[in-house]
């Protein structure tokens, strides 16, 4: 565990001041934000509608109190407000309990508070609220052996309703399937792989179907109703899945045609599971519902007994805007709907704090999605078990550069992407938006996912993700338009442990094929500063043709194959034809605009950009890095396509525990086997360089501060302060101290090594 002692001096900002001060200035809420004020309602399980909601519990006779529900307190406060206005603000205090919502609370301009007078929907007192997007069904009886059955109708929910999700003593439960979750290996286990002969991953077959494909002879099975069947499928690359229905079934060739595309083409070896079929139910923790007669059938883990069984209704729980202003929740539980669960769409200054949202989100669902506006807030939530990601964050104008300043903060983010595997922590995208000490781990792909420009990534740490897929990183961006993600910095976080999982000669594997801070795809003018990177099977920094990249400052440690990996396209790249007319277009919206003429790297045009080598490559600096690694055949720069009279590398300090250093450069540039890093010095690069112990605190423990007589300060290298990175204490946290919940550290996926052809 990365020990957070304060060791550094005053000041650790290393971004270049000009574009520093393109970076949002976002100040985090104090805890008077969610502090009662103005007119006091109150809304209690015990409440009645009809009531004032002026009293925080029924009175003696049973005539007045708090309302039922929020929207009536909503409704109220619209009347107050219509008819004297509300100066001072007012604040629904909601009683602990749970409410089941039959709509969507939504909160729009007229609902909206001032900086004097916010409106504030937050818990009353220590009480925990539990907003549920559902109902509960109660209504079980035996149906066969240990599986009940209940009439979805009689308990509540309207003829014809369907629902993808189901919970159970405050766990999602599995739609029927084949094969069966498996528990024992959840990331690798309970899969098919479609039959044929393999084919590469990166050969391209023309007119390839990419809603075709065949079962093995032993995955024959018999359902009545196939056209209700889904097939959640990882298709060709392992990037991402897919959930499409079933069309038809060839049971004669094997064939199953879906009824829609796929991202890319299934191909041999592929997993997949076929789900949300009856004759599968077959396992505890597994339901199906028959949406004919409106009957859930559900084996349960365990006797009913007092817990809850949940099923949505809503898509979304609280809706805020377009147009709301100076809103605040706080100190809520959201959980059970099937799509994004808080949505801030438009908003201004609205905040969301010290909430626990969770159970949440298909696999088109969120948690918290803040859709534009400005100065909106996530922080200090506990977000977990989300169908897809768990916060995103958009906003700002990416031609005129003015930036949105919202934020995710000081959150902590687990479990997420459980049916969309290209789910992650945070997803920032826009001008000027800030993700900072959030806590990520446990989730199928990258922890932050980003796009956009003069965007902040700081202070976090992010550990345990790409559990499911391939090729991809702790933090990730790409530039196909030649502008994104230019202005960002990634500064002062901690990324470790970063897993990968796929596919290697026929069998799936982890961990396999990830970074820690990958940017692909062209992407540039990013400053990759200060920040603790450690324990990535591939590499630790890598760049995918990125370009006026500044890798400054950082402390790496333990990639598994090499530790910095450059790889550049050619003029003759299908990447770099493909997307040239897009990236001329992206670059020709915003030359003119005067904060784009400052920034870095784009004096030149697209169509310039090819040197006269035929690589395109350039601009990037690696300077003033803690190299530290300890695998004798890893390497520790592997560059392909780099054009090395545009690339500046020194002062950086290498520790290979006295072993000797491999590097690879280019097909043509042979180094001396003998000494290949004075051959490379030889070259013009890393003169200033030292190879030596940087005498770190206690790497053992990942205590990476320096001792006072490191190597690395004689170079120039500024202490990270470390104790500023992840979570801290606040008010508006929604717990502390954050108590990590388990998942692949605590027990390491046991990979099958599936032959699968």
């Amino acid at each position: 565990m990365l020990l957070f002692a304060c060791v550094c001096a005053q000041n650790f900002l290393l971004v270049h001041a000009a574009e520093q001060s393109a970076l949002p200035l976002i100040v985090a809420p104090d805890a008077t934000a969610v502090e009662p004020r103005g007119v006091l309602l109150y809304v209690s399980p015990l409440g009645n509608d009809n009531w004032s909601g002026t009293l925080p519990a029924p009175n003696p006779t049973k005539t007045d109190g708090p309302f039922a529900t929020p929207h009536r307190a909503r409704d109220e406060l619209r009347k107050l407000k219509a008819t004297r206005g509300l100066p001072e603000g007012a604040t629904i205090l909601i009683r602990g309990g749970t409410y089941c919502f039959q709509e969507t609370l939504r909160l729009g301009k007229e609902d909206s508070g001032t900086p004097r007078g916010p409106i504030i929907y937050r818990g009353y007192r220590n009480e925990r609220p539990i907003f549920v997007g559902g109902r509960e069904i109660r209504n079980f009886v035996p149906h066969r052996g240990d599986i009940l059955k209940a009439d979805i109708v009689a308990a509540g929910f309207p003829k014809g309703a369907q629902f993808s999700q189901m919970f159970f003593a405050g766990k999602r439960q599995h739609l029927a399937r084949y094969p069966n979750f498996d528990p024992e290996n959840p990331y690798a286990g309970g899969f098919a792989y479609a039959d044929g002969k393999p084919v590469p991953m990166y050969q391209n077959i023309p007119g390839e179907s990419r809603r075709e494909f065949y079962y093995k002879p032993q995955d024959a099975r018999n359902w009545s109703r196939p056209q209700e069947a889904e097939v959640f499928v990882f298709p060709r690359y392992n990037w991402w899945n897919n959930i499409v229905r079933i069309a038809a079934i060839d049971r004669q060739t094997r064939k199953i045609t879906l009824a829609g595309d796929c991202s890319y083409p299934i191909r041999p070896g592929d997993r997949y599971y076929v789900r949300n079929v009856f004759e599968e139910l077959d396992s505890p923790g597994e339901w199906y519902l028959d949406k004919q007669t409106g009957v859930l059938y559900f084996w349960p883990p365990q006797p009913l007994g007092g817990a809850a069984v949940y099923a949505p209704m809503l898509r979304t729980v609280v809706e805020l805007g377009p147009g709301a202003e100076q809103i605040r929740l706080f100190g809520l539980t959201i959980e059970c709907c099937e799509g994004d669960a808080v949505v801030l769409r438009q908003c201004r200054q609205c905040l969301v704090a010290g909430c626990t949202i969770r159970n949440v989100g298909d696999y088109n669902g969120n948690a918290v999605v803040v859709d534009g506006g400005q100065r909106n807030g996530v922080f200090g939530n506990d977000i977990y078990e989300i169908g897809r990601s768990g916060v995103v964050i958009s906003g700002g104008d990416r031609i005129t550069l003015i930036p949105a300043e919202n934020y995710a903060e000081n959150n902590y983010i687990h479990h997420v992407g459980v049916y969309y595997k290209q789910g992650v922590g945070v997803v920032l995208n826009g001008c000027g938006n800030r993700a900072a000490h959030n806590l990520i781990h446990d989730g199928p792909r990258m922890g932050i996912i980003f796009s956009g420009n003069n965007l902040a990534i700081e202070y976090n740490r992010i550990r345990h993700v790409n559990l499911e897929t391939a090729d991809t990183g702790a933090v990730y961006t790409g530039g196909r338009d030649w502008i994104s993600s230019r202005g960002t910095v990634i500064r002062y976080n901690y990324f470790h442990d970063i897993i990968g999982f796929g596919n290697e000669g026929g069998r799936w594997v982890s961990p396999h094929y990830c970074w820690g801070v990958y940017l692909d795809d062209n992407a540039g003018g990013v400053d990759v500063i200060g920040n603790i990177v450690a324990r990535c099977i591939r590499g630790l920094v890598h760049l995918h043709n990125g370009r006026d990249c500044l890798i400054e400052n950082n402390v790496l440690v333990d990639g598994g194959l090499q530790q910095v990996e450059y790889n550049g396209w050619t003029a003759s790249h299908s990447y770099w034809k493909n997307h040239l007319p897009t990236m001329i277009r992206g670059y020709e919206s915003v030359i003119a605009q005067p904060a784009w003429m400052k920034m870095r790297g784009m004096n030149v045009h697209p169509k310039d950009a090819v040197l006269p080598d035929g690589l395109i490559m350039a601009g990037n600096v690696l300077r003033r890095n803690i190299i530290y690694y300890r695998q004798p055949k890893a390497k520790l720069f592997r560059f392909n396509n780099l054009s090395l009279q545009h690339y500046q590398s020194d002062y950086n300090l290498v520790w290979h525990f006295g072993q000797p250093l491999l590097l690879e450069v280019n097909r043509d540039i042979k180094l001396d086997t003998v000494d290949a890093w004075k051959a490379w010095q030889n070259l013009g690069f890393d003169r200033h360089s030292q190879v030596a112990d940087p005498l770190f605190v206690a790497p053992e423990k990942d205590d990476y501060r320096l001792q006072p007589t490191s190597p690395a300060l004689k170079l120039g290298f500024k202490p990270i302060p470390v104790e500023k990175i992840g979570p801290y204490a606040h008010p508006l946290r929604a717990s502390w101290p954050i108590v990590e919940a388990p998942g692949a550290r605590e027990k390491p996926a046991h990979i099958k090594q599936v032959t699968h052809y």
